[in-house]
Order: structure tokens, then sequence, then C-alpha cells
């Protein structure tokens, strides 16, 4: 890849995350400012930056028309989404809609619930895969060889007290989520956040996505959220046929 190329991808990842100042991106890419000064103008003329009214340089506005028509191309998303609106709206807890990308697992939509917490996930973003029940939902499903390969890029790194911090651990995890069809995520991100999560198959019979039902553990603990499953279930069904899955979800 051409190196000016990378570096303005790496710039553009850089500042989308939170606003950056002209040396943090010069240090960043490791150039000098006026190398990074004229590398943000070029995206800053592009709509891919923008300033702040600090001076710091942000994502820009042009990005975030791009990944709303990318995202209204992803049909599981669109043809996910009337479930995903009608479990949110009965049960008021976030929906999310994650796709296997890859060796990642991606999110491509996101139902936020009543409450007001904010979450770490954001549609576009990789799920953690050793704690994300979309993730394990979606890992547990695969064939040995591919969930060795995800499982291999897997830092382990440690959130909560409940962080699978080792391979053999979440192996016995996902072993458990294929043998009972559903994934939870016990506060392993967020001390203060669990959900269940479960397959979506496509037309091959293969778990391609996931939804899973995230609540305030105070609001809607683990036991709670897993009297629904049903629903849950179904609607991960309703979704799998529309993708041309003529089986039964698990």
């Amino acid at each position: 890849m051409s190196q000016t190329v990378a570096r303005a991808i790496d710039i553009i990842g850089f500042v989308s995350r939170t606003p950056r100042s002209l040396t943090e991106v010069a240090e960043r890419t490791g150039v000098h400012k006026s190398t990074a000064l004229r590398l943000l103008q070029t995206l800053e003329e592009a709509g891919f930056v923008r300033k702040d009214a600090a001076g710091r340089y942000a994502m820009g506005f042009q990005l975030i028309a791009y990944g709303q028509l990318a995202l209204d191309q992803v049909e599981a998303r669109s043809l996910a989404r009337p479930a995903l609106q009608e479990l949110a709206e009965r049960h008021g807890h976030t929906v999310h809609l994650g796709e296997l990308v890859g060796d990642r697992v991606v999110y491509i939509d996101k139902i936020d619930g009543k409450g007001s917490v904010a979450m770490g996930s954001r549609i576009g973003l990789p799920a953690q895969i050793h704690t994300a029940g979309v993730a394990k939902a979606i890992v547990a499903f695969q064939a040995p060889a591919a969930q060795e390969r995800i499982l291999g890029q897997v830092t382990f790194e440690r959130f909560t007290d409940t962080t699978h911090t080792d391979r053999a651990a979440l192996a016995e995890d996902l072993r458990l989520t294929r043998a009972r069809g559903w994934a939870e995520d016990d506060g392993e991100h967020e001390a203060y956040i669990n959900c269940v999560a479960v397959p979506v198959f496509d037309a091959r019979g293969k778990v391609t996505h996931a939804i899973s039902v995230t609540a305030l553990s105070a609001v809607a603990p683990l036991p709670e959220l897993r009297t629904h499953l049903d629903e849950f279930r179904s609607a991960a069904q309703r979704i799998s046929t529309k993708l041309g899955w003529k089986g039964n979800t698990p």
C-alpha cells in the first residue's frame, strides 16, 4: 500500500475515536508536523476530517455520509431491522446485530434501549471476541479451522472480574454456547451490563450473523433475560428465513 495512503487511513481512524491535535497526529504517523498538516488539509478538503472549535481534528461529516451508504448496502441489516426494532420496543433493552467479516465480528446495527447509559458498542466497530455475546454466538458455530484462526487473534485483555483471560476458558464458553444454542455476556466487558445472544443462519446453513439483547444488569440480570430466549430465538429465526435459511435454529 502507498505510504501516503496508509498514513491517511491511519489518520482517519486515529481522529475518528477522539479529536486530536496536529502534534498528536504527527507523533502517531511518525512524520514532521508540516507533512502531517498537508495530509490533514487534504483530508479536510475531501470532508474526511474536520476541525473542531478547539482547533483539533475530528472525523469529517463526509465519512458519516459514506458510512451510512455502506450500511444501507448491507442486506442483512435491512432485512433484520424490523425484528430488531420489535425486540427493542417490546423489552426496552439495546439490541445489536453482528456480522462475521473475515475473522472479525462487526456491529452492523444497533437499536438503543430506553436507558441513558452509554455502551461501548458502535455500528461499524468490531466486537470483542472474548466478551461480546454477539461475537461468541457467531464464533461458536464456525468450523474448527476458522474458529482456531479467530481465537488466535484474541488478546484476552481483562476488562472486568468476569472477563475470559485465556483461550481455554473462552473455548469452553464457546463449546457451551454451541451446545445450548445461545451466548451470554456476564458483565465481561462492562461490569454493569449483561446480554444474551442467539445465532442467525444464512441460506447455506452457516452462522454469519447474530443478534443480542443487552441490558443493565440492575434492570434485567441474566436470569431475567434468559426467560425471553424463546422470543429472541424466534426473532433470529425470522431473520434467518429472510436470509434464505430453510431449517430450524437450535
